[in-house]
């Protein structure tokens, strides 16, 4: 599963045995040392009768808080703070790596109407920042913007939910549509750019289509530091259209399709439109990490790889 879809679930678990009249928190990692089996704003979702649904650890970690719960130990008025931090042998039973510290939040739910509000603005596609008071254990509920996904703030913990991450693809085609689907299940939201009239067949579930200009595309989207540019057209005229627009842009990753060759020729055509060769050094060209394929599926795999590596801030992920 996807972080966002792993999220939902655990959401719509608590929605649930809230509905179903059960005592409810809500576990989530705020921190970690050392190596750990789940990022931080990782969840989980427990009850008082000792189910849950979520994971924190990958270990022991969710039964120790599974049980204390289910005892009342944790999770009053005032949210809980819960530091793991494991000796080489108690790492290996927790199902930790050896040493690994997590720091855990817990925090009571109250009705169910406010997570049912948060799931209902997430079915809409809707970025949204859930932040806790931890002080009170007040949850108040805002839009999303860029930045990190998890921000801790003195006495306050905001969570942002959502598909925050975008993808466009400037030209249409076997291997677009490979790409869309691929990064439509990673919770991407995904647009196919291309106004050319040989590619008018129907979109998959999901995958949205504009006709517009390339450059327009660009410009017409929001939360551009979330947002990856992709160019596949094998049009110059399109493809330099969408770069050009991309490179003034602030999307964390652009990428073109092409060989070396034609890469060398495009940075020709950009640097004559006067970019900079610091600009151009920003396009992935040929995009994707070298995996030796021509098949198209795996050339997007190749692509999309390349794409998670950059947003997760791994250097060098270069084709």
């Amino acid at each position: 599963m996807t972080q966002q879809a792993d999220d939902i679930a655990v959401l719509s678990a608590a929605a649930a045995w809230l509905r179903e009249g059960r005592r409810v928190a809500l576990g989530m990692v705020l921190r970690t040392w050392g190596s750990s089996p789940r990022p931080p704003g990782s969840l989980l979702a427990m009850n008082d009768s000792g189910n849950y649904c979520g994971s924190l650890s990958g270990g022991c970690v969710e039964e120790t808080l599974v049980a204390r719960y289910a005892d009342g130990d944790i999770a009053g008025p005032q949210p809980t703070r819960i530091d793991f931090g494991v000796d080489r042998q108690e790492a290996s039973r927790m199902g930790l790596p050896c040493g690994g510290r997590l720091e855990v939040l817990v925090e009571e739910l109250g009705d169910a109407q406010q997570t049912e509000a948060l799931l209902e603005r997430l079915a809409r596609g809707e970025l949204v920042a859930r932040t806790l008071d931890c002080v009170t254990g007040r949850v108040s509920l805002q839009a999303g913007r860029d930045g990190p996904e998890l921000a801790i703030c003195d006495d306050r913990v905001t969570k942002t939910f959502g598909p925050a991450w975008q993808l466009l693809l400037i030209g249409d085609g076997q291997l677009a549509r490979h790409l869309a689907s691929m990064a439509s299940q990673l919770d991407y939201r995904v647009t196919i750019c291309d106004p050319r009239d040989l590619y008018k067949t129907p979109m998959p579930d999901g995958i949205a289509m504009t006709d517009t200009m390339p450059d327009d595309a660009v410009r017409n989207i929001s939360d551009q530091a979330r947002t990856a540019i992709v160019t596949l057209a094998h049009d110059p005229k399109q493809d330099d259209l969408g770069l050009s627009a991309a490179l003034e842009s602030g999307a964390f990753y652009i990428g073109a399709l092409g060989s070396r060759q034609s890469a060398q020729a495009r940075n020709r055509r950009l640097e004559s439109l006067g970019y900079s060769r610091a600009d151009i050094a920003r396009i992935h060209g040929p995009a994707g990490l070298s995996i030796g394929s021509k098949r198209p599926a795996e050339i997007a795999l190749s692509i999309l790889a390349q794409i998670t590596a950059i947003r997760n801030g791994i250097t060098g992920a270069n084709g």
